[in-house]
């Protein structure tokens, strides 16, 4: 029956897919959907390719090994999700539309510095592939982890099949298959984490019987400051690094997208509204899961050798077949969401940024095609780095394993990557009129490379100097926020035309844009 549900929903987003292949007709439709979308599309999509496979794997995972200590990164992800909404969404829709109508990331800063040469055009890309490399490795790992668990399929049987349904929906379809596929995919999303926690509170006689029960059991699985598993205070740098997390939603190309693509700028804070309410229950049903769930394990004396499927195994404890089988499907929606977006904007960057510079001839279908097939180069890849990091052993993720097999390490890295990287040029490029173009090519360069530094080299370092153990995403924000602002006071202010444009944008009333 569990299979048949699932080969039941994967045949539907095939579907959905194989349906807006006949509209995906021209690049701004197979990248920005004719910027014509709605509302709740935009703001589900949004959010579902946000959150990913990480909040129903990656998240519980992490709180259920070391209780409510780690809650400080929802609580990041909120405030970031609210500012980038509120502070980004509607300046970028309006800018995009003036900067010669651009439809990717790296085409937005390209046509606002006037980068004819397309220097800022390759470095965006290459970084948007280089992350989106490790973001989407996450994504078919937690997908090989999902079927070998339900099914007792070998990891590798498992992690070709995710590739290839995810693959087949987004080289056919594109932005539109995307954003539709991921708007059911959160509505999916959000109803499992809602019941899970529910069911266990119904079972232990309601929320407050549950939380006494809890601390019976271990005292510091609800301690916001008290690692569960050693007892010992977190400390200053893990509580910042945590909350950091919330900087890098001004640098993800995948969310950022969506902003371009709304049909009226105007809806853009209603879908703020959608997509705040949604982030609000599924992040604190995803906290709950994680610690009510280590609760009822102990309490059933239920193995789990892997704390990121502590929502699988909750979910086949809990529900009968039929409807474990339907919200288990919804691990499947989480970490598609995002996949497909990541990579339908990997094949962008490539394609628009990299491929159209050298064969300037290109037609539109060609790009596409281009696209398509980078789509498939990409998965490859990435299926080939989720392979090499299979589980060895089911040691349990506090015993060491290694950073292609956590799903939780691979999201942070990339997501600390994109923030740094992108993060800060776009806040000054949306905002700061004297940002110029030697500025954002310093900035995105000292970003994206102290990510890596920070992250293999410095951090070996944290146990003698504690300033190292510090998420790279904090110092990569910082310096290449400082850099851009340094090198562009340093160098020649941008031309009248880009300042003229910026003072345009500035004063044009989203009434005045047409869709």
């Amino acid at each position: 029956m569990t299979i048949a549900v699932f080969i039941l929903y994967l045949l539907m987003m095939l579907g959905i897919g194989f349906y807006f292949s006949k509209k995906a007709n021209s690049l701004n439709s197979y990248y920005l959907g004719d910027r014509r979308m709605n509302k709740w599309v935009v703001a589900m999509s949004a959010q579902a390719s946000d959150m990913s496979g990480w909040l129903l794997m990656g998240l519980p995972g992490a709180i259920f090994v070391s209780g409510l200590s780690e809650v400080w990164i929802a609580v990041g992800l909120g405030i970031g999700t609210y500012l980038n909404w509120k502070i980004v969404g509607q300046r970028l829709r309006k800018y995009t539309h003036f900067c010669n109508d651009s439809i990717t990331l790296p085409d937005f800063f390209s046509n606002r510095f006037r980068d004819s040469r397309g220097v800022l055009r390759v470095i965006a890309a290459f970084f948007i592939l280089a992350f989106f490399l490790f973001y989407t490795t996450s994504g078919f790992v937690s997908c090989a982890k999902l079927f070998s668990t339900i099914f007792n399929w070998s990891y590798t049987t498992s992690l070709w099949i995710g590739v290839a349904v995810v693959v087949g929906y987004t080289f056919m379809g594109g932005f539109l298959a995307v954003c539709w596929t991921d708007f059911l995919q959160g509505l999916m999303m959000l109803i499992a984490v809602l019941l899970v926690p529910a069911i266990i509170c119904v079972l232990n006689g309601g929320f407050a019987p549950t939380i006494d029960a809890m601390n019976q059991v271990n005292p510091y699985l609800m301690n916001l400051f008290t690692n569960a598993s050693t007892g010992k205070a977190i400390t200053v740098i893990s509580i910042v690094s945590s909350l950091a997390w919330g900087l890098g939603y001004f640098g993800m190309p995948h969310i950022l997208v969506r902003f371009m693509s709304i049909k009226n700028p105007q809806e853009i804070k209603h879908s703020r509204r959608i997509a705040m309410t949604w982030v609000i229950l599924s992040l604190g049903a995803s906290v709950l899961i994680a610690v009510f769930g280590r609760y009822y394990v102990m309490q059933n004396n239920i193995p789990i050798d892997d704390p990121e499927k502590i929502f699988i195994i909750l979910v086949q404890q809990l529900f009968p077949t039929v409807i474990a089988a339907v919200l288990l499907a919804a691990v499947l929606a989480a970490i598609m969401s995002t996949a497909d977006s990541q990579l339908l904007v990997s094949a962008s960057a490539f394609s628009n940024d990299i491929y159209k510079r050298v064969r300037k001839k290109a037609s539109n279908n060609e790009l596409m095609w281009v696209s398509r097939f980078v789509v498939i180069g990409i998965a490859l890849v990435a299926a080939l780095l989720a392979f090499q990091g299979r589980p060895d052993a089911a040691d349990g993720m506090q015993k060491g394993k290694s950073f292609l097999d956590v799903v939780m390490s691979l999201v942070s890295f990339a997501w600390g990557g994109f923030g740094s990287t992108f993060g800060p040029l776009m806040l000054l490029a949306l905002f700061w009129k004297r940002t110029n173009f030697a500025g954002a090519v310093a900035g995105m360069l000292v970003g994206g490379i102290t990510s890596f530094v920070w992250k293999f080299v410095l951090s070996g370092y944290a146990d003698v100097y504690s300033i190292f153990g510090v998420y790279e995403l904090l110092p990569g924000f910082i310096l290449s926020f400082l850099t851009i602002v340094v090198v562009s006071l340093c160098t020649k202010a941008p031309s009248k035309e880009i300042q003229d444009e910026f003072e345009a944008v500035e004063n044009t009333h989203f009434s005045d844009l047409k869709a």
